[in-house]
């Protein structure tokens, strides 16, 4: 382990993901003096890059399309173009093909969605129209403590009281509004993203964000890369004085340097065994029995040539969720949180080269001699079971001939997962359980979630709202800080 610096901070930042990150910038822009310890030699968490298979084929570690990283509150602060980083938007966000051909295909444009559900198109733009129009609000409305959900009912009563009981809704339950296969099964794919059963509550909230993001900002990712995310927010984090240094696990407080708050973007299992006793008994009991989520198995292949999709318009989409029917996605994710692999997972899959030739070393056009494909399945947390064959052959089943393309892979199990990104908990890559009460208070309730004890606090995808690459846990968690500590949130 590295030496760190000796002298005193106004604020630790223990690890280095995108929340962590935001944590920091938004401390350092507040004119505190931050420092980000990382574990790794890499920072970055889950939001990396590498050559996983061939010489000069990028592909995304973890987090691959980002409709969020250009959303939320705390991201829209970033000067991306300014800094290099180019977002590409595929002409569809998602598209969900059936076994016979036909496909949902949430394109960008809302009314070619809509038009394209048939005898769904008005049940489609009745409930996506009047959120894309308050995307920003309904953004805002979500990605805050419960307790600012209240206040926000209060101050956007329209919003709030119709947007809240949807959003609290099991997905199998709204997504009753829709008559039609393609529908449901769109909707179904856009609420798998909760990794929880689909006839829990919540879930369909899920289903209404992504849903809606589609058509407000589409499901961008980064040219070059989900590392570009990382090298922009560190380069922003620099720029604002503060400072980071890689190497430096934090295995007990004494690995800390002195501050006046530390801010953990960690789990909460990781914070117990760091705190110890120094936390009330009733603290370090709640960071104990957090609840982790499913794990998952990840394949990135390169193929020779676009996917052999049944349904050429499923090529028009940077991401393919691949599952089936409403019924049928839904029991696989029931599958998996019983505790079972899925025979027939639902699988997410990104296509990326079609869109964003810097990903290959070929020439700069989307006929790139080989393409990059990202997909992954839900598994048991902490499995160990290769099912590489059976998101084969989810992908074969709606792309005869998938298999005779594949030029190599690459598969991740939950332990390389979580070997290479200590906060991915037996492969839980969404910060923990969104079932039971940790789905709406994470990590527990509380009126101040991102408060642990004394000094110590949460920003991490389990705090409030949760996963995904959008910076907020860390922003909520630092301006708790400023307001607790130096009289101010920023």
């Amino acid at each position: 382990m590295s030496n760190v610096q000796k002298s005193k901070v106004d604020v630790v930042v223990v690890g280095s993901g995108p929340n962590g990150l935001a944590a920091a910038i938004t401390l350092a822009r507040a004119g505190r003096s931050v420092i980000v310890l990382e574990a790794a030699d890499e920072i970055g968490g889950a939001c990396r890059s590498a050559e996983l298979t061939l010489p000069g084929y990028v592909h995304d570690i973890g987090s691959s399309i980002h409709p969020l990283a250009v959303a939320s509150p705390f991201m829209r602060t970033i000067d991306w173009a300014g800094k290099g980083l180019r977002w590409v938007t595929p002409p569809a966000a998602v598209a969900h093909p059936l076994d016979d051909g036909r496909a949902a295909v949430a394109w960008n444009d809302l009314d070619r969605a809509a038009d394209g559900l048939g005898a769904d198109a008005g049940a489609y733009r009745s409930m996506f129209g009047p959120l894309v129009k308050r995307f920003d609000d309904v953004v805002s409305f979500v990605m805050q403590p419960p307790t600012g959900v209240a206040r926000s009912v209060v101050k956007q009563p329209k919003l709030g009281i119709g947007l809240g009981p949807q959003l609290a809704l099991p997905a199998t339950v709204l997504a009753r509004r829709f008559s039609t296969d393609e529908g449901r099964a769109l909707f179904a794919g856009h609420a798998a993203h909760s990794v929880a059963p689909l006839n829990h509550p919540f879930t369909a909230g899920f289903g209404l964000l992504l849903g809606t993001a589609a058509h407000a900002v589409g499901w961008p990712f980064p040219a070059g890369g989900a590392g570009e995310i990382t090298r922009v927010l560190a380069e922003t984090l620099i720029e604002a004085g503060g400072t980071i240094q890689t190497g430096h696990p934090i295995e007990q407080l004494v690995d800390l340097p002195p501050a006046d708050a530390v801010l953990f973007a960690l789990t909460p299992r990781q914070v117990a065994s760091i705190v110890g006793n120094d936390v009330p008994s009733s603290v370090g009991s709640r960071l104990g029995g957090f609840r982790y989520g499913p794990g998952l198995c990840k394949v990135d292949y390169l193929v020779d040539g676009p996917i052999p999709w049944t349904n050429p318009d499923v090529g028009k989409a940077g991401t393919v969720h691949l599952g089936g029917t409403l019924e049928q996605v839904a029991e696989a994710e029931a599958e998996v949180a019983a505790g079972h692999h899925a025979e027939r997972p639902f699988t997410l899959l990104a296509q990326h080269s079609l869109f964003d030739p810097s990903r290959s070393p070929g020439p700069a056009t989307t006929e790139a001699p080989l393409h990059t494909v990202w997909a992954y399945c839900h598994v048991p947390n902490g499995s160990t079971l290769d099912v590489s064959a059976a998101i084969d052959d989810q992908i074969e089943r709606f792309a005869p001939g998938f298999g005779a393309t594949i030029r190599a892979r690459r598969v991740t199990m939950t332990p390389e997962l979580e070997a290479m990104n200590a906060n991915l908990v037996g492969g839980d890559v969404g910060g923990g359980s969104y079932t039971g009460a940790q789905a709406l208070f994470r990590p527990w309730p509380s009126r101040r979630p991102h408060h642990l004890s004394g000094r110590y606090y949460l920003g991490s995808a389990s705090a409030t709202p949760g996963g995904g690459v959008h910076g907020m846990g860390g922003l909520l968690a630092a301006e708790t800080i400023l307001a607790d500590r130096f009289g101010s949130a920023g």
